[in-house]
């Protein structure tokens, strides 16, 4: 049984634009790894887009659109630990395979939960105020522009 596509406020929808690009960061790792790639040429990679797309997404998120539910709301709670725990992924320096495949699968679940169940709640919960300031996140994402391809 497919799942009904969720219709999203839309001040709300840039964000889930955003898991699209995360979405997709998770497959190019996927491809690089299959490929058998040197983990040194995905990790330029995934640096960039954690410091170009994830962090400023997460802190976004924590900023626009956790508040309008309580910071003891367990979904916040699940949703700001998973957020730390993805950042260490993206920080670790050291076992590059291991990590980007906790990367892949870790941030897949995660933008997966945020989408199904995260997001419906605070769509459901927002007032009109709450929906005007996560609007002011309508930031443009950086260029998809990285000259080495190596998922193709």
């Amino acid at each position: 049984m497919s799942q009904k596509p969720i219709k999203r406020h839309e001040s709300i929808q840039p964000f889930s634009r955003e898991h699209h690009h995360s979405l997709l960061l998770c497959w190019k790792i996927r491809q690089g790894l299959a490929k058998d790639v040197d983990l040194n040429r995905i990790k330029k990679f995934v640096d960039w887009s954690w410091e170009t797309r994830i962090k400023p997404h997460f802190l976004a998120e924590e900023k626009y659109m956790f508040p309008v539910l309580t910071e003891n709301d367990p979904l916040i709670i699940q949703a700001k630990k998973e957020h730390k725990r993805i950042e260490s992924l993206f920080n670790e320096e050291e076992n590059l395979l291991e990590s980007f495949k906790a990367i892949e699968k870790e941030l897949d679940e995660h933008i997966r939960f945020e989408e199904r169940v995260l997001f419906n709640k605070i769509q459901e919960a927002a007032n009109s105020e709450q929906l005007k300031e996560i609007e002011k996140h309508h930031e443009e994402l950086n260029s998809d522009e990285w000259s080495d391809e190596f998922w193709l």
